[in-house]
């Protein structure tokens, strides 16, 4: 609960709605910084609002590339090849009305019709990975292995239904791997989130073969680059959330 409730006054747009709070407080008795701080958090706003800056953000964090699709990924985890396809969660839709209950999110989707593919592709298991995120709600991770098996027919071989973040995916998903041999995994989660989870995974030991989804294209420099909106705002959201993970994680590991 208060790592959420940081997490929610670190990134905007909360952030930057605080940043303008506390200029308006100061306004009177330190004018300039006052101004200083809402002309910012304004500024700020805007940028963070424009395709443009979001994308490059974005881009900034794609240091993997796509998996080739004639990489050989075949092969026994206890052999040193691959063993596993790890498919990380991103998020649930809570209400998921229209399926009777909570389900997947738009990104976890993306992230396992990728892993479905690259299971049916190789032959290799799958292992879901991801927590409770809300109270009330099932862990990810099971309704994850719900969707692939009812409606992208493919099996899931291990869930792992503990963790809460990045760290804990890598930590909890090695111990079901290990148990069972396997010390080389294909990592499924979206390409900006790559970084981050590579770098926890192989802090386990295992051997991470990157599989990035979900792109963010190169830049086209044109009219509507520099329109601001909403759904850029989010994309800057998720950069700047990254951003902030890689750092944090580098001064805790």
């Amino acid at each position: 609960m208060l790592r959420a409730a940081l997490k929610s006054v670190a990134l905007p747009p909360l952030s930057l709605f605080l940043l303008a709070l506390l200029g308006l407080c100061l306004r009177r008795r330190r004018p300039r910084l006052g101004r200083a701080l809402l002309a910012s958090a304004a500024c700020l706003l805007v940028l963070l609002t424009l395709p443009v800056v979001a994308d490059t953000l974005l881009i900034g964090l794609q240091t993997h590339r796509a998996l080739p699709e004639t990489a050989p990924l075949q092969g026994a985890g206890g052999a040193g090849g691959v063993g596993a396809v790890v498919v990380l969660s991103a998020g649930l839709d809570r209400a998921g009305f229209e399926y009777g209950g909570p389900t997947v999110g738009p990104k976890t989707l993306l992230r396992l019709r990728y892993g479905a593919a690259l299971s049916r592709r190789t032959g290799l298991p799958i292992l879901t990975s991801g927590g409770i995120l809300d109270p009330g709600t099932p862990p990810v991770a099971g309704l994850m292995e719900s969707v692939l098996e009812n409606e992208f027919g493919v099996d899931v071989r291990w869930v792992e239904r503990q963790s809460r973040n990045t760290r804990e995916n890598a930590r909890f998903s090695a111990a079901l791997l290990k148990a069972d041999g396997i010390s080389a995994v294909l990592l499924v989660t979206q390409a900006w989130h790559m970084p981050r989870a590579v770098l926890e995974f192989e802090a386990t030991g295992l051997k991470v073969i990157p599989a990035p989804c979900g792109f963010t294209p190169e830049l086209e420099l044109e009219l509507a680059a520099f329109v601001p909106s909403a759904n850029a705002l989010e994309r800057s959201r998720w950069a700047i959330h990254e951003w902030l993970g890689q750092a944090w994680y580098a001064l805790t590991r």
